[in-house]
């Protein structure tokens, strides 16, 4: 690509990609891109490359960002454990050893819990409504001040859409049953299951399948059939629940080292924040296209697919609520973005309802 056409390629990109692409491009003056530095950053993620999808948005961003500026800021991935552990992402990036990553913000709730809300909470939004509070409610601007105290500018970098609640080496009917259970399982719902006598056990993709085998955890959750067949869980368990209720629309983001992000031409900026809103949609889209041929190659062995009973769900509505009230009153920053989280997801609730609930119950059930 030309130097001098640069901002005007990243012009036309930030307009595809939607709202939440900057419009500064627009009225800038190409001859200012033949100034522009070469850029290159690392960037680790917390995700495995075999899971090419909640891996593979890592890639859309670089490739993205190449595209945007004519080869001038390129991004190098690194995936988990190849020089950050999946769990030290964030650990990472404050401290500067890394640019930027690619993580899920609840795998730093022993930080502070509150940082769950940039990706997701039990019982809480689901994709669309992430995305929705995020861009259009208090959510970037409330997430960016909390990330600041942690060295690090976020952005949105893609959604699984509603998870699945994961597998069991046993059935699970009543809540007596979750007494003992060794879980793997993220964030915020370990806190909530642990006062129904489930103990939580945070692994990193990669380790949850030896994990299982050896018999260390009992149970286990990751996103949904698409990954799930793609790490063989079903060759060990085969019992798999649904609904994952503790992750509704779990957002992934991309953290970026503030004094690095500071140090950023504009132009460079934009063509980042655009990339990273490409990453963002693909991620969802290429896993509503890809769950349902996975779920049926999973059903066609032995697996049976559960759902977790009325009990159960009740059960962990009541300590989520619980364990929101206690936070709220302990945790003034979490109070903060609670608050209007809250207030935006019942609105967001009261909505889905009318429309979007009425035409699935009914339609979804129907073939054509």
């Amino acid at each position: 690509m030309e130097r001098r056409s640069f901002l005007k390629q990243a012009a036309i990109s930030a307009a595809t990609l939607g709202a939440a692409a900057p419009a500064t491009l627009l009225a800038a003056d190409d001859a200012k891109s033949a100034d522009l530095p070469t850029v290159t950053w690392r960037l680790t993620s917390s995700f495995p490359k075999s899971l090419d999808t909640i891996y593979g948005a890592s890639d859309i961003l670089a490739a993205t960002l190449d595209k945007i500026t004519g080869g001038k800021f390129t991004v190098k991935i690194f995936a988990a454990g190849e020089i950050v552990p999946g769990l030290q992402v964030l650990d990472a990036i404050q401290n500067g050893t890394v640019e930027a990553g690619h993580t899920a913000s609840y795998y730093y709730f022993g930080k502070n819990p509150a940082l769950a809300f940039d990706c997701a909470v039990p019982f809480g939004l689901t994709s669309r409504q992430q995305t929705a509070w995020m861009l259009h409610g208090n959510g970037m601007k409330l997430m960016r001040e909390l990330f600041a105290e942690y060295n690090v500018v976020n952005f949105m970098g893609g959604n699984t859409g509603t998870q699945m609640g994961g597998w069991f080496n046993k059935e699970i009917n009543t809540v007596k049953d979750l007494e003992g259970l060794k879980f793997r399982v993220g964030g915020f719902a370990g806190r909530v299951l642990s006062k129904l006598g489930v103990v939580p056990q945070q692994l990193p993709g990669g380790d949850i399948y030896p994990a299982l085998e050896k018999g260390t955890i009992d149970a286990a959750e990751w996103v949904g059939p698409y990954d799930d067949e793609k790490l063989g869980f079903a060759k060990i368990v085969k019992n798999y629940y649904t609904p994952g209720w503790w992750e509704a629309g779990p957002q992934m983001s991309f953290y970026v080292n503030k004094e690095q992000w500071e140090k950023l031409p504009e132009p460079y900026k934009a063509a980042w924040e655009a990339a990273c809103q490409q990453a963002h949609n693909d991620m969802q889209a290429k896993y509503d296209a890809n769950n349902p041929q996975a779920l049926a190659n999973l059903l066609q062995g032995d697996v049976k697919l559960r759902q977790f009973s009325d009990e159960i769900m009740e059960a962990c509505f009541k300590a989520t609520v619980e364990t929101y009230e206690e936070e709220s009153k302990a945790n003034p920053k979490f109070k903060k973005i609670y608050d209007d989280w809250k207030v935006f997801r019942n609105n967001q609730a009261q909505w889905f309802s009318v429309a979007e609930q009425s035409y699935a119950k009914f339609a979804f059930a129907k073939k054509l």
